[in-house]
């Protein structure tokens, strides 16, 4: 009794705003309807490699987009929440750049929304990992934090700290494809006592990061997954940056796509 009272007391006094642009909304954590138009989900045909959506497919239909026809992915399938463009990215800034770590409640039911298809009963999630060093700058891993929410909503196993960096890389900026996947080379690694106690061998990992530009660093961490021993990887991502916007982006060096 008192805590209904106190909740309703509460929304009262700071009543739901979106997350976006803190028009009034009917729930916490929520977008108004002008911002859910600009919020680029991804519905209909995709690829089921990466996510990113294929146009002249039926709803719920599946195919092989160009870049991953002629990109070695050692991943399995893969689904992204929306495209890298328009209010998406700059959520995904938001969160990953400006310490805005409230969104990744939104954001990471979104993921879970989209990684759902993906999911067994021994599946092991993953997030991708950031070095120390830049963790320590930044005070916290947005794959962390979207991975946990997405955990939770979908009752699997979340274990944030079994992926490593062996080395820091450098940035991703300015760098062309192949130059990104260069530049992870050996850089992931597996924790062994974390993937024992985790159970790591013969499961299915699910592997997710806020944005999939390249592809490079979730390579890295599916090859670093199947030498520890995981049966089969796939991939979910809040965000897929389209091979087109990466090429316009790319001469940039906007260290928004590292």
């Amino acid at each position: 009794m008192f805590q209904g009272q106190l909740q309703t007391a509460l929304q009262t006094l700071y009543p739901p705003s979106c997350v976006s642009c803190r028009a009034p909304v009917a729930s916490d954590f929520g977008l108004c309807g002008d911002c859910l138009r600009q919020t680029p989900f991804i519905a209909g045909g995709i690829c089921g490699t990466c996510g990113v959506p294929v146009s002249g497919l039926a709803e719920d239909e599946t195919d092989i987009c160009e870049e991953c026809m002629t990109t070695q992915r050692p991943w399995n399938r893969g689904r992204a929440a929306m495209t890298y463009e328009d209010l998406g990215r700059t959520l995904v800034l938001q969160l990953k750049h400006s310490d805005r770590t409230d969104l990744a409640r939104p954001a990471g039911a979104w993921l879970a929304r989209a990684a759902k298809p993906l999911v067994r009963g021994d599946t092991l999630i993953l997030p991708v990992p950031m070095h120390r060093t830049r963790l320590l700058k930044r005070t916290y891993n947005q794959a962390v934090l979207l991975a946990r929410v997405a955990a939770r909503h979908l009752e699997r196993q979340m274990v944030p700290d079994l992926l490593v960096r062996t080395r820091r890389t450098r940035m991703q900026d300015h760098r062309s494809h192949a130059d990104r996947f260069a530049n992870l080379d050996g850089a992931i690694g597996v924790n062994p006592a974390r993937a024992r106690s985790a159970g790591l061998e013969g499961r299915h990992v699910l592997l997710m990061d806020d944005v999939l530009t390249s592809g490079a660093t979730l390579a890295a961490c599916a090859t670093a997954c199947f030498e520890a021993g995981a049966a089969e990887v796939d991939i979910a991502v809040l965000a897929r940056v389209r091979r087109e916007e990466f090429a316009a982006a790319a001469p940039l060096g906007s260290d928004e796509l590292m």
